[in-house]
């Protein structure tokens, strides 16, 4: 099927659209990609309700409109319509994730998205498995499981969004999942305080800082890192870390030190130490957190453009290949991804009309 996804991650810097024509099992061609930007206010209305387990129908709605006008841009530039379509996988917009209450909650209203591109929507990825007692998060590893299928293993695919998460493949299939810790989130709102930009480009801010190690092996001492996979984050998880009196420069370094240090504690939940290292997500365009992973994990750490992947649009070609399988029938997580008790299905269709 010829399939769009939509992706907006937990940096809620904007919108991601990428096609593939998938049968959700492997990819046969890829498609073109846009990165759409949000708006500043529906930046801003997103981040007053995050923890929120409910959003207004206004902002349900808002989001839905973005999402449209981001398929109806993808289709402008690109001399498309909605007929070359078969299928658009919705991830929306995580404003809570809190899976040992049975608990996520993505907005966007996909029923209006439908109507909006006249294309049919699955949405709704993860309530399905966080009801079943999973983390309901990763999603990605299937995809990445797919992509890799060639690849020298052990290989660790870690992706750095708000959240950063990791997935481990192994000979024959095996493959672990997991939140390892902070990606972007802190930073970014570091950033955004001290600064007010958006994220700290090119690295430039924490690269000219100091590492406070006495704050960060206090955040390290948290029962989520000796905790056993599965296990997932919310964004603002460690949004409490001590970093009171450092100047932004040092408070950046600390954070970046944080997501590196915490990738390298996630390699003791491995079976298998990975040969190499792909990263994806926004956190590969920061060479700060880039050069602090190679210091830690032991092998070599690229972008995964090293391996003819699209990093941009790598979690937006994930829930195209998702919705695929969704309305295939075919798992979306498996217990060694989301500790779900089995492979779990999921998703919900809506029709365009």
């Amino acid at each position: 099927m010829k399939t769009l996804g939509l992706m907006s991650g937990t940096s809620f810097d904007g919108i991601d659209v990428a096609a593939i024509d998938t049968d959700g099992e492997s990819v046969r061609s890829f498609g073109p990609q846009l990165g759409v930007p949000y708006e500043p206010e529906l930046r801003a209305h997103i981040r007053a309700v995050l923890g929120s387990e409910k959003a207004l129908p206004e902002l349900e709605e808002a989001v839905a409109v973005a999402h449209a006008e981001a398929v109806t841009r993808f289709f402008d530039a690109y001399g498309l319509t909605a007929r070359a379509v078969d299928l658009v996988g919705f991830h929306g917009q995580t404003i809570l994730h809190a899976p040992a209450r049975r608990l996520t909650r993505q907005i966007g209203d996909a029923a209006l998205l439908a109507r909006l591109i006249g294309v049919n929507v699955v949405a709704d990825f993860r309530s399905a498995d966080v009801a079943a007692g999973g983390q309901g998060a990763p999603l990605v590893p299937l995809y990445h499981q797919a992509l890799a299928r060639d690849l020298p293993k052990p290989l660790a695919v870690l992706n750095i969004g708000g959240v950063a998460n990791v997935t481990w493949l192994g000979e024959r299939d095996a493959v672990l999942a997991f939140d390892t810790g902070p990606g972007n989130a802190l930073l970014d709102d570091w950033v955004l305080k001290h600064h007010g930009a958006a994220f700290d480009r090119g690295g430039t801010l924490a690269a000219a800082g100091r590492v406070h190690d006495d704050r960060l092996r206090r955040a390290l001492t948290r029962a989520f890192f000796v905790a056993p996979p599965p296990k997932s984050l919310d964004r603002n998880a460690f949004g409490d870390m001590d970093l009171g009196g450092l100047s932004p420069e040092d408070g950046a370094a600390t954070l970046v030190e944080f997501t590196a240090r915490a990738a390298q504690l996630a390699m003791a939940h491995m079976p298998e130490a990975p040969r190499r290292w792909l990263v994806c997500g926004g956190g590969r365009h920061n060479p700060t957190i880039m050069a602090a992973l190679a210091r830690h994990v032991g092998a070599p750490v690229e972008p995964v453009e090293a391996v003819g992947w699209r990093g941009d649009a790598l979690e937006a070609e994930a829930f195209a290949f998702l919705a695929v399988r969704s309305i295939r029938g075919l798992p979306l997580s498996l217990p060694e991804t989301t500790g779900a008790p089995g492979p779990m299905t999921g998703g919900r269709l809506f029709r365009a009309g």
